[in-house]
């Protein structure tokens, strides 16, 4: 863990920093898996999102940043359950909130800065009173840290995104994850 790293609400002094974390770690990430042509949209809706959080007190998503030296070096956020959830669970889940936007810039990967964006952010929800959290991936290399993390999948969607790219989906009780 880095000294100094702080977890808070981005301001929107931020955006400019996490705009930077979305167009670099989504496209190494996207790149890994070889989809490439698909990390543009996923960049401009993240860059959308945060914003909207950000300008708008009646957002339904919540962020949550890291920073370092009064840059941002990863984010995460918690919002609604995205479409994919929807799809794959027949709208099971639905009224469960989604744990999502968890990005790190390349070089501070694997340094404990996801998991404390992760801490922060279930101990926030813990303490508004959510109970349960969902969050997917199809995005194999990431698949493998939410199974470490999070265990067994709650739902696997078989070929999801084409033959052997399956879509996971875990149900997570918030108190599970905070001390």
């Amino acid at each position: 863990m880095h000294h100094g790293l702080r977890i808070e609400k981005p301001v929107s002094a931020d955006l400019e920093s996490a705009y930077t974390v979305f167009e670099l770690a989504i496209a190494l990430a996207f790149d890994q898996e070889g989809v490439i042509e698909d990390a543009t949209q996923e960049i401009a809706y993240k860059k959308s999102l945060i914003r909207q959080s950000v300008e708008e007190n009646d957002s339904n998503t919540v962020f949550m940043v890291a920073k370092l030296d009064g840059r941002v070096i990863g984010t995460i956020s918690f919002g609604p359950c995205g479409d994919d959830i929807r799809k794959c669970t027949n709208s099971g889940l639905e009224t469960v909130g989604e744990l999502g936007g968890l990005y790190v810039l390349p070089e501070y990967q694997g340094q404990g800065v996801g998991s404390a964006l992760i801490s922060e952010m279930l101990m926030y929800l813990h303490n508004k009173g959510v109970k349960q959290f969902c969050l997917d991936c199809g995005l194999k290399g990431a698949q493998k840290r939410w199974l470490r993390k999070f265990g067994e999948p709650y739902k696997v969607a078989k070929n999801y995104w084409g033959k052997d790219a399956d879509h996971l989906i875990w149900l997570c009780d918030v108190v599970d994850y905070v001390q």
